[in-house]
């Protein structure tokens, strides 16, 4: 009874220690996720009721990347619908990725992944860029997309930043 018990607790121990490291995990991955900066936005069409129609920027840096910062630009829906936050926003934005230091890639980077997401409707919308090498031409490629949960969009827009010396 007593190598029952002991072997019970050595299986939840290790079965805790394997919870606990991937809540650990889990939580990383959500405290990491990149934040946009807001940059400002300008009025693209004006509305008598709720907000207007706007075009806004925000920039972020590359969470693996240092010395890459980008900016992209989307439009966003005004009325009543964007003021209460439950409007669709098109899939129209451009992006601009810049070495604005010495570059430094933390860690090896992946054939392409996700440096940036955000959510451009209430549930089934988001503006995702993902980032690519192109080891041939030593360039990094940024990729921003709009993604639907059931039905993708071809809208899309590309930067390219060579991995050059940074001389100040």
């Amino acid at each position: 009874m007593l190598i029952v018990i002991h072997t019970l607790q050595l299986n939840l121990g290790h079965s805790m220690k394997k919870i606990t490291a991937r809540c650990a995990l889990l939580l990383t991955m959500l405290t990491s996720t990149v934040q946009a900066e807001d940059i400002g936005c300008i009025t693209t069409t004006w509305k008598l009721i709720g907000s207007n129609h706007k075009v806004c920027v925000q920039a972020f840096d590359d969470p693996k990347v240092q010395g890459v910062a980008c900016h992209i630009s989307q439009a966003k829906t005004g009325g009543i619908a964007g003021t209460l936050g439950v409007a669709e926003d098109p899939s129209q934005f451009s992006i601009a990725c810049r070495q604005v230091g010495p570059i430094v890639i933390n860690g090896k980077l992946p054939p392409e992944e996700t440096a940036f997401t955000e959510d451009t409707s209430l549930l089934f919308k988001e503006t995702k860029v993902s980032r690519m090498f192109d080891a041939k031409r030593n360039t990094l490629v940024y990729v921003a997309i709009s993604r639907k949960l059931i039905e993708g969009a071809p809208a899309n827009s590309i930067s390219t930043v060579p991995i050059m010396p940074w001389n100040k």
